[in-house]
């Protein structure tokens, strides 16, 4: 599939189809490089809940899930226990997953481990992945793009030995994906680096 052409008159990959939530999610944030820490700990627990869901999902519920996780703050979120579980698993908004809550938890204090102890922070053990720059790809339509890549399976186990869950080598892609570290966006797409 090309990108698809939008009343706008611009042209987006072939993945977004009319929704406008969709078109302003991969406008202004999809494939741009992330380098907040706080910021790609939040998306990388989007992807974990998307497990399994389309990802629009995840986006009509984005907000839910920054008010039920503290607005995604690490340092709060670490400290949920089995009443913050409870609570979470009766939240309107989110997706009400045991495994998923209790993997965004374990994500919180996996993720202050590392601001505490790699070089860096979290987001230089992200962009270690990529060698601190995002890999640009040349794809002419969406048939050629990877589920998974060598890069995303090495993250995927360094995030797993430093505790987080939810983070499978094709989940750990589409966050690469969205948070820049890999430039998919289509050769057409008015959105493509370079």
């Amino acid at each position: 599939m090309s990108p698809s052409p939008h009343p706008d008159g611009l042209p987006r990959c072939g993945w977004v189809g009319d929704d406008p939530l969709y078109r302003a999610y991969h406008d202004e944030e999809w494939g741009r490089p992330e380098r907040d820490a706080r910021a790609l700990y939040e998306l990388l627990m989007l992807e974990g809940f998307q497990a399994g869901l389309a990802w629009i999902t995840i986006l009509r519920k984005r907000e839910g899930f920054r008010r039920a996780f503290a607005g995604f703050e690490p340092a709060r979120v670490a400290g949920y226990g089995e009443a913050e579980i409870r609570r979470l698993l009766d939240a309107p908004g989110i997706v009400r997953h045991r495994g998923k809550i209790e993997a965004t938890i374990d994500g919180a204090r996996a993720w202050l481990r590392l601001e505490e102890s790699h070089p860096g922070g979290f987001a230089a053990f992200i962009w270690e992945a990529v060698d601190g720059q995002p890999i640009v790809n040349d794809w002419k339509d969406l048939s050629g793009l990877p589920a998974k890549t060598g890069e995303a399976e090495a993250l995927s186990k360094r995030l797993k030995k430093a505790g987080f869950r939810f983070v499978g080598p094709t989940i750990v892609y589409a966050f690469m994906q969205a948070a820049g570290l890999v430039d998919d966006h289509t050769a057409d797409c008015f959105r493509r680096r370079g």
